[in-house]
């Protein structure tokens, strides 16, 4: 398969970059892919998540993106991903500069941003994607950009107001991930939260579909551009959740 390239980026820090990172790692480890995991925070938390990871597990190989490790290697020697990866997941740290973030962008990237349900998050969201776009526009960088809602608790007052602006925006909204602590306990083991052997998850397994389903859509990939792929009620239709994608495990 061509390399698969997805980045996790919100300038906005503790919207769960990391959080979908790693279970986005840990689906296509499931499926017998070679896997890369560069972290660029230099808190290290997609590192510290591959270390906890137990041997049996599918091997997900981690790069610290957020330093020159060998002053003897260029950087981009160090970030270069190797010819046998077949997907590439790019933790990209809160706080970072646009040009700097964009600079990270190759023709045909997917590029998720996650948002919280809390009204500074939205706004910070709302002029991220709005300066992304616009940079990518002016840099002639061609991606593919969806959103994600991330920890959401249904039938609140906060979460509706987010799905709204959600609905507003000129990018896809893909789904909806709910706040359990299910990822805390996935985190803890170094696993997704699709990895765990538990009836309970069966919700978490539906709202991670149709992220996968976007990033594996051939046509979505082959025609990858910085407007939307969809307008935003054929991006819920499109993807709607099917059956579970995930291998599991037991906690």
């Amino acid at each position: 398969m061509d390399l698969q390239r997805i980045l996790i980026a919100n300038v906005k820090g503790g919207c769960g970059k990391t959080t979908i990172a790693t279970n986005i790692a840990s689906h296509y480890a499931s499926q017998n892919l070679n896997v890369r995991l560069f972290d660029h925070d230099r808190q290290g938390s997609s590192l510290a998540w591959i270390d906890r990871r137990s041997q049996t597990e599918n091997l997900i190989h981690g790069v610290d993106a957020s330093k020159n490790s060998d002053h003897r290697l260029t950087r981009s020697w160090q970030l270069r991903v190797p010819p046998e990866t077949d997907v590439a997941v790019i933790d990209t740290p809160a706080g970072i500069e646009m040009l700097e973030l964009v600079a990270l962008f190759q023709t045909n990237d997917s590029v998720l941003i996650p948002v919280l349900p809390s009204p500074i998050d939205i706004h910070a969201t709302a002029k991220f994607i709005e300066d992304l776009l616009t940079t990518c526009r002016t840099r002639n960088k061609v991606i593919r950009v969806a959103v994600i809602a991330n920890r959401v608790r249904k039938n609140t007052v906060m979460y509706h107001s987010l799905e709204r602006f959600l609905f507003s925006l000129n990018t896809p909204f893909i789904s909806s991930l709910r706040d359990t602590q299910l990822y805390t306990k996935a985190v803890e083991l170094g696993i997704g939260v699709q990895e765990i052997s538990s009836h309970r998850i069966k919700i978490d397994r539906d709202q991670w579909a149709p992220v996968i389903r976007w990033l594996d859509s051939p046509v979505a990939r082959e025609s990858a551009r910085i407007t939307p792929l969809f307008n935003q009620s054929e991006s819920l239709t499109n993807c709607r959740p099917g059956p579970a994608l995930f291998s599991s495990r037991k906690v």
